[in-house]
């Protein structure tokens, strides 16, 4: 990912966030769910900087939003405890995946902080920086 477009999908989220009048962080991953960049901002509690991250790194790497994990990682679902894998995921909403235009996954974001719908509110805002 261009560091201009990082920063502007950071700044997207952080403007949303700001709008919502919500704190959260936003952790913004390659393809290969290495940081690129992350914003915590002030008076978010400290438990959504591990969140954000796991939220992203479960977009990463199994290249499905953290929602859609959701639905295979529950108690009944196909693949419980799927979340204690790779340092623990996330089995919730506020990780997506991040593509270019031809589909290729590029990287995930992540946003925790506020209720899981702002989450990803705040997250839909940022990956639609790369649509236009």
């Amino acid at each position: 990912m261009q560091d201009t477009i990082t920063t502007a999908m950071l700044n997207a989220a952080h403007a949303e966030a700001q709008r919502m009048g919500v704190k959260v962080c936003i952790s913004i991953l390659d393809a290969a769910a290495w940081p690129v960049a992350f914003l915590r901002m002030e008076g978010t509690i400290l438990g959504a900087i591990d969140v954000a991250n796991k939220k992203a790194r479960t977009a990463a790497l199994f290249q499905m939003d953290s929602a859609d994990f959701a639905k295979i990682g529950h108690p009944n679902g196909a693949a419980y405890t799927l979340e204690n894998t790779n340092g623990g995921m996330a089995s919730f909403g506020g990780g997506l995946v991040l593509k270019a235009a031809d589909g290729t996954v590029i990287g995930a974001i992540g946003v925790s902080g506020a209720s899981t719908e702002q989450d990803i509110a705040i997250a839909q805002i940022a990956a639609n920086v790369l649509k236009a």
